[in-house]
């Protein structure tokens, strides 16, 4: 496969350099707040007394989401790593910036890191006292059919429907209502892309997918998921036609009727191409009678270099299109002449927020008295999950080309990032420190590190697991079982997937099943974990025969059957891992 060329530094300084570049470029439109470096924050947008707008979502699809921070406009960005949502922690800090005292509206796509994460967000903040709600936008019409729109991805679409909370919470409108209008213009919003070429991330330098020559595909996800089908590539106008037949048939317009259009490229399409799309779509309008009040051509919500492009169509009435008019100023979007100039130095300080369970990773059982039965030490169990690390980066480029067939290349990337902060975490502990201290040190480096939908899903596990054996200094056999079962409950709970989804969740199943039943027999720690291990691999390798139901390849139907899921993939590594770090600290037998 073809290395692809980009003009980085180094993979893990991206992030950085890029926030850094943009706020330096504009250093009158944005400015970087909190802690964790991560929230990019309007200089003349929060207030006191106005809601707080919140966008965010994962790098690589620039200028969304800093690109809409502005007056008028997000009030800020939680900035993810690529392709990734943003931690709660991102969040959070992009939140307390923008929080004037009258509630926070986050928006973010609907995807499953991106729900999760912003629903531990806004969990956080209604328990320290802010007032907040969050819309998922779902305008791709062809990631899932009318009656389960709910589960529709959002793509584009997310430019409308910032623009018009912006444009509400600007004008002093009060939280709820903020949150109704942001839901409306969701519903009047949607889009269809096709892509011709693949993006690729930088940690891999490989294409996400392959397509042929000649070869489209229809209603590509902005993360290089794949669309609805593929085939021969056709005509500009042809390929028009058929993305805005499948739109205006649900959304379905009237005669006399207004909309506002937006034709954007995904990162390597020219203006050119996207005129062109553009001149189609007018014509397609003028036909039915609809008139065009407002449209956009360029670059909005890209897929890192991806070929190919998108239409979104938001269909107006009055309301809609005051807001829509309503003056803003970023860097992606200007409409009219907002008011400008610093609110910094004008806003009330805000208090800090209380610290939640997962920021106190170093409480541990204090006095209370612990079992201490077991060969599995803390120190030991340190070990093993070292060695998680070490294994989840080795078969980082594994885990990344399974995601790249049926998701967007990244669970490798991902689990690197987030086993590499785990083993920084863990790399100098108190000699005293528990099972359970150790476990929240894990939920919180991987949940701060990295977002996505592993971040909250694996730190609920560890919380959950660490809690489980709260009581226990060293684990027995039983206790690596009971580990087991408390951590696939955490990712249960948190996620809601269920056996057969094709998930994680389907290597986790059977592997504490297996566990449970030596642990029931009295079997040895080595046993039980081997026990594991093994029925994590089984159930790995049936996630091939399954169709998907949960995430975003569960967009790809029947198309998602053949292939092993990515999770389960890194959930049979953790597990073999653990086995074999602790079959290498277990003595062998001796001949009598």
């Amino acid at each position: 496969m073809t290395k692809t060329k980009k003009l980085i530094n180094a993979p893990e300084t991206i992030i950085a350099e890029l926030i850094g570049g943009m706020t330096a470029a504009h250093s009158d439109l944005l400015r970087v707040e909190g802690q964790t470096g991560r929230a990019i924050v309007a200089v003349d947008g929060p207030r006191d007394g106005k809601v707080g707008v919140v966008v965010g979502g994962g790098s690589g699809h620039e200028p969304a989401f800093a690109g809409y921070v502005g007056r008028g406009l997000a009030d800020a960005a939680a900035i993810g790593n690529i392709f990734a949502s943003p931690s709660p922690e991102h969040i959070l800090d992009a939140a307390r910036a923008a929080d004037g005292g009258a509630g926070v509206v986050l928006l973010y796509g609907n995807y499953t890191g991106d729900v999760l994460n912003f629903t531990m967000a806004a969990e956080e903040l209604e328990a320290s006292g802010v007032p907040v709600r969050h819309v998922a936008v779902a305008d791709d019409v062809a990631s899932a059919p009318f009656d389960r729109r709910g589960e529709r991805r959002g793509i584009a679409g997310d430019f409308f429907v910032f623009k018009i909370a912006g444009a509400a919470a600007d004008k002093g409108e009060p939280l709820a209502r903020v949150e109704a209008l942001a839901r409306k213009a969701n519903d009047a919003t949607l889009s269809m892309g096709v892509a011709l070429g693949p993006c690729s991330l930088p940690q891999t330098g490989k294409p996400n997918f392959e397509i042929g020559d000649d070869e489209m595909e229809i209603g590509m996800g902005l993360h290089g998921e794949p669309g609805v089908r593929r085939q021969t590539l056709a005509s500009a106008d042809t390929v028009t036609d058929e993305l805005m037949e499948t739109i205006l048939n649900e959304l379905a317009p009237p005669e006399g009727s207004r909309v506002a259009v937006l034709v954007n490229g995904l990162g390597s399409t020219s203006y050119v191409e996207l005129y062109i799309i553009f001149n189609r779509v007018k014509q397609l309008l003028d036909a039915r009678g609809i008139a065009i009040h407002r449209s956009w051509v360029g670059e909005y919500a890209t897929s890192l270099e991806m070929a190919g492009a998108s239409i979104t169509l938001l269909k107006l009435d009055d309301e809609l299109t005051g807001l829509l008019d309503h003056p803003c100023r970023s860097v992606a979007l200007t409409v009219g002449s907002a008011e400008t100039g610093s609110t910094a130095s004008v806003r009330t300080a805000l208090a800090s927020p209380r610290k939640s369970a997962a920021q106190t990773p170093a409480e541990d059982a204090g006095q209370r008295p612990l079992r201490r039965e077991g060969a599995v030490t803390p120190a030991l169990f340190r070990h093993m999950m070292l060695r998680v690390g070490d294994e989840i980066i080795a078969e980082k480029d594994w885990l990344s080309e399974l995601d790249g067939v049926i998701g967007d290349g990244d669970h490798g990337v991902t689990m690197e990032i987030g086993w590499k902060a785990v083993q920084t975490a863990l790399a100098d502990v108190r000699e005293e420190e528990t099972i359970e201290g150790l476990c929240k040190r894990m939920a919180k480096a991987f949940l701060d590190a990295v977002g996505a939908s592993s971040g909250p899903l694996y730190a609920t596990a560890f919380l959950r697991a660490g809690a489980a054996v709260g009581d226990r200094l060293n684990l027995d056999g039983a206790g690596i079982a009971t580990w087991l079962a408390a951590a696939l409950q955490g990712i249960q709970d948190r996620g809601r997937a269920e056996p057969g989804d094709k998930t994680m969740i389907d290597a986790w199943v059977p592997a504490v099943a297996a566990a449970r039943e030596q642990a029931g027999g009295g079997a040895s720690e080595l046993s039980v974990l081997q026990a594991a291990r093994d029925g994590a691999e089984a159930g790995m390798k049936a996630t091939a025969d399954l169709e998907s139901r949960r995430g975003r390849s569960s967009k790809l139907g029947v198309r998602s059957k053949g292939h092993i899921d990515p999770g389960a993939a890194s959930s049979f590594v953790i597990l073999r891992a653990m086995t074999a770090a602790l079959e290498g600290a277990t003595p062998e037998p001796q001949p009598a």
